[in-house]
């Protein structure tokens, strides 16, 4: 029986010897956020810069008993302007993560995607879970889930090649990418087969580049080896998929969740495709999960120093 949070344990053993990453957080306004942050910051992950109603973060400290008086506040008078200033922050070089607090997803992103204040790059951007499931080897990455809802071809190109680029940032040079569907063979009647045909092609000619890909594949034969070979399928990359790309973001939410409630997955998460790495955490998320989460962007934000800032160019 594989020990539950082990992929994530080496996640955030890997963030030892780092120094923390300057990470300016929205809105943190319940115990929840300020906990996560503070709790990340306490285990050397970063340094939060707390974006809100000064009064409000400190009263909720307060009562909540979490200290933050060795962290910078900035004041800002509700969670639209949080998002705001922390965008800014961000665009100022001060912050290289940034990290969703207690206001509305879709607050945080507007700020983030607006034309001329925001951090869009020229890729799409696209949200990525990061599994850790106990019954298998591996840790898996599942996209996109939350933020593409009807992808396009286009789309689907951006958010394969932000999934390969995590992948190269958490330490697996040549991710095996599997682009799933109901089946493994390309039928002109469903879309998302056609798709992945078009885009295993794409990769072929260099369009996509850093991973294996293949697809159609059905998602047992993606991630099960005995399932891939009663198939006969001849692929580097069915049975043993490092990244599963899920058609649209219903079928990619709903696969998430069914590992998360079925087979006792943890699911971090993460949005990139903007100039920094992006935390994106529940209330309902366990603290192993929110810091695993904070972890693996701390290891992204690296991969950008590292590489010049090219992951998402």
């Amino acid at each position: 029986m594989k020990k539950k949070h082990e992929k994530y344990e080496r996640l955030l053993d890997r963030c030892k010897l780092l120094p923390p990453t300057p990470t300016a957080v929205a809105h943190p306004c319940d115990k929840s956020s300020i906990q996560g942050a503070v709790e990340a910051a306490e285990l050397g992950l970063l340094t939060p810069i707390l974006v809100g109603p000064r009064g409000k973060i400190e009263a909720v400290a307060k009562q909540s008993g979490i200290d933050i008086s060795s962290y910078e506040i900035i004041d800002a008078p509700h969670s639209q302007a949080a998002a705001e200033a922390a965008v800014r922050l961000v665009r100022e070089g001060k912050g290289e993560m940034l990290m969703k607090g207690s206001l509305h997803t879709d607050e945080l992103m507007g700020a983030v995607v607006a034309r001329d204040t925001g951090l869009r790059t020229a890729r799409r951007i696209s949200h990525c879970f990061i599994m850790d499931v106990p019954a298998i080897d591996r840790v898996l990455v599942i996209t996109d889930a939350a933020v593409n809802v009807f992808p396009t071809l286009e789309d689907k190109v951006h958010i394969i090649q932000n999934a390969i680029d995590l992948a190269h940032a958490l330490g697996k040079p040549q991710p095996k990418v599997a682009i799933l569907s109901a089946m493994e063979t390309v039928n002109p009647k469903v879309q998302s087969t056609i798709e992945a045909a078009a885009l295993c092609k794409m990769a072929d000619r260099g369009q996509i580049t850093g991973g294996l890909l293949d697809g159609p594949l059905a998602l047992d034969n993606a991630i099960n080896l005995t399932a891939a070979k009663i198939k006969k399928i001849e692929s580097p990359v069915a049975g043993v998929a490092d990244i599963l790309v899920a058609p649209d973001l219903e079928a990619g939410n709903m696969l998430a969740k069914s590992l998360s409630f079925l087979a006792d997955a943890d699911a971090a998460g993460i949005v990139l495709g903007a100039r920094v790495p992006i935390i994106l955490t529940s209330r309902a998320d366990s603290v192993t999960t929110r810091l695993a989460s904070c972890a693996v962007a701390v290891l992204v934000a690296k991969f950008r120093r590292d590489s010049g800032g090219e992951m998402a160019a």
